[in-house]
């Protein structure tokens, strides 16, 4: 039967990461992956992950399975991390699962098992593994407008008027913070102004969180996410320990249900149980115990929250330094976007064409959409950036 198979489209990230690979020229410089990257290019362990391996090595005494839903630790320290006290424990139902990306699909899983006609409303652009694994699950993907091509900020304007035009029972997918692949995020009354439209239109939230700590601060990157999930009758969270953890490889995530009426709490949390049992059976745990110890031991957690304070205001130093040359090159304040954007992507709004050029010419590696990893930059490299983005004319 293998014969009826057909060619599936490659993933546009990883044929770059490949390209980029075999591109010979010492000044190449990767910005297409998101992964984080120190100074000196490498994806370091964190400390305080390292830490608590080492005491997992030491005291762990089974691989046996945690259950359907991980370990329940984790879900009570990651639900403290995102909900703080936005919303009562009693009506959150959580399951692990193999990263974010395993988080958003068993939410659309949920999804489709609840209402078969339901719509998911997401921002143009988003991340593109919503829209795959959409299709291929065939569900009905609804853009919104977000990104302005002009000031390279959100279409406030625009994306309202769309989302006035969601029905009832429809899902509207939310990045919680740094926006990916834009980096250009709501302000608080935009929010606000979003979630009382939902709760108008009887659409429910599903928020991917996925860089918490990337961008404006743990408590602050967290805001949106805990005005939705406190303000709407039902949300969905898929939440990521891979970047702010740095736990990539171990696929660590958790998909929270959250609902106003405590009754449904178990019934939402058996429908998770069982669409794990069905994917995977049991999710995996040695991330997902690190993560647990580092949030549970103060020290370990307070180590692990000045490096990610550090990574952030690396990230915040680069985009300032990046927008400074470009200023000086340019003679334009055009690309003071940079700046505020956050996270670790910013699209500069530029042809495919010109994206292109800055590979052939320059050797510099991005997503076509002009999606830049600012954390694939140093000190050195930003000056070479902003002289090829100059030249190349964007």
């Amino acid at each position: 039967m293998f014969e009826n198979l057909k060619e599936q489209p490659a993933d546009k990230i990883l044929t770059l990461m490949a390209a980029y690979r075999e591109d010979p020229r010492d000044s190449k410089i990767d910005l297409g992956v998101g992964v984080y990257k120190d100074a000196s290019g490498n994806t370091p362990v964190m400390r305080a992950i390292k830490a608590a391996e080492k005491q997992l090595w030491e005291q762990e005494t089974t691989k046996a399975y945690t259950g359907l839903a991980g370990d329940p630790g984790f879900a009570d320290a990651m639900i403290d991390l995102v909900l703080g006290k936005a919303v009562a424990r009693g009506n959150i139902a959580a399951a692990a699962t193999p990263g974010g990306t395993g988080a958003v699909r068993q939410a659309f899983d949920l999804i489709r098992m609840a209402n078969p006609n339901a719509k998911i409303h997401v921002s143009d652009p988003t991340w593109p593994n919503h829209l795959s694994i959409m299709k291929h699950m065939e569900i009905e993907a609804v853009p919104y407008r977000y990104f302005d091509s002009e000031t390279r900020g959100v279409n406030f304007d625009g994306m309202i008027e769309d989302l006035k035009k969601v029905n009832a029972g429809d899902v509207v997918l939310v990045h919680g913070c740094c926006h990916n692949p834009t980096g250009a995020n709501l302000n608080m009354a935009q929010w606000q102004e979003v979630v009382d439209l939902l709760i108008e239109k009887g659409a429910m939230p599903m928020v991917d969180i996925a860089y918490q700590g990337f961008g404006d601060g743990l408590e602050e990157d967290a805001q949106a996410v805990r005005l939705i999930a406190s303000s709407c009758p039902e949300t969905l969270i898929a939440a990521s320990c891979s970047k702010n953890f740095g736990v990539y490889r171990e696929r660590t995530g958790l998909l929270m249900a959250v609902c106003n009426d405590p009754a449904k709490q178990k019934l939402n949390q058996g429908t998770l149980n069982y669409l794990n049992r069905q994917n995977y059976s049991f999710p995996p745990d040695h991330g997902a115990r690190l993560v647990t110890m580092v949030l549970t031991d103060p020290a370990l957690r307070a180590d692990w929250a000045l490096e990610l304070e550090e990574v952030r205001n690396s990230m915040l130093g680069l985009r300032s330094q990046l927008a400074s040359e470009l200023q000086r090159l340019s003679g334009s304040d055009r690309f003071g976007f940079i700046a505020q954007h956050r996270g670790m992507f910013s699209r500069l709004g530029a042809s495919a064409e010109l994206v292109e050029k800055l590979r052939v010419d320059h050797a510099i590696y991005m997503v076509g959409d002009s999606r830049l990893n600012i954390a694939g930059l140093n000190k050195d490299s930003v000056p070479i950036l902003a002289d090829a983005i100059v030249k190349v004319g964007i």
